[in-house]
């Protein structure tokens, strides 16, 4: 099978040329999948635009990271987009576990670009998550037990990954939320930090990041940023985030046992768009962490 991967040039971008990925030898490959799905978006649509404009925006950056000092030499392959069916997220679900599956069977660290945040939860399903930690960047809690009636919806999307009975959920950034979810995080020992507590104390956050022993999974929706940086995503939230705070706590992931990670809900669809630069900075400084 002919996969795309990144060859060691001075600019950095998911794909760059072809070659056999199983040739290379290494015991930490990663692999960018696309999943265009936004069918249950309820305010703002547009995120199956979302790995495209990604994918586009990751050329703006250097391979060298002058802030951690290093360059990115790791095996990075793009295993293209998934086929959705759109309207229909169990179909879709199943066609990401599967997909999930076999990078997973050919040693290779998934990171998905949604597409909107339901999608995190067909790749957690094909993940062994009962002993990991998953950290979820995000203005929102999306811990409905229902929203609108749909028991699959980007606003329940962590009360599902919960269902799947992980070590630990740790969401950061959060500014909205209802009475019921709060109650549910507090009596499910959920911990959050809302952007109020990461703008008054971020070394505590970095601390809890930085403290998780084990494996760990990230899911970043790219509302966890302000408007004024993230303006094209499904649900925007004022008083978010900045690109540095969240560079800074996506550092902490150095050295860690990330086992997956997902940037979800792009809602972009112009080259140079600030929110599709944002999230592929995003993926990069992850990526110069491993």
């Amino acid at each position: 099978m002919m996969l795309l991967h990144t060859q060691n040039r001075s600019k950095f971008a998911f794909s760059q040329t072809y070659g056999e990925f199983k040739s290379i030898e290494s015991n930490n490959k990663y692999g960018i999948i696309g999943l265009p799905f936004d069918s249950t978006s309820t305010y703002k649509t547009g995120s199956r635009f979302g790995p495209g404009a990604v994918r586009e925006a990751s050329y703006n950056f250097e391979r060298y990271n002058l802030v951690l000092d290093e360059k990115l030499d790791i095996p990075l392959f793009d295993f293209g987009d998934i086929d959705v069916i759109h309207g229909n997220f169990k179909k879709t679900c199943s066609i990401i576990q599967s997909t999930i599956t076999e990078i997973l069977d050919n040693d290779v660290t998934p990171i998905s670009i949604g597409g909107e945040h339901t999608v995190s939860y067909g790749v957690l399903k094909a993940l062994d998550i009962e002993k990991t930690t998953v950290i979820h960047f995000d203005a929102h809690m999306d811990l409905s037990q229902k929203y609108m009636g749909e028991k699959y919806s980007h606003a329940t999307v962590m009360r599902r990954i919960f269902d799947l009975n992980p070590e630990k959920i740790i969401q950061i950034g959060i500014r909205s939320s209802s009475k019921e979810e709060k109650i549910f995080a507090d009596e499910n020992q959920i911990t959050f930090f809302t952007s109020y507590d990461v703008n008054k104390e971020i070394n505590a956050v970095k601390e809890t990041i930085q403290s998780i022993e084990g494996p760990l999974y990230v899911s970043l929706d790219i509302d966890v940023l302000d408007p004024a940086y993230a303006p094209s995503v499904s649900t925007p939230s004022s008083c978010g985030l900045t690109p540095f705070q969240l560079e800074t706590m996506v550092h902490c992931l150095k050295g860690k046992e990330v086992i997956g990670f997902d940037l979800v809900e792009v809602s972009s669809t112009k080259v140079g768009d600030i929110t599709s630069i944002n999230g592929a900075k995003a993926i990069y400084d992850f990526l110069c962490t491993q």
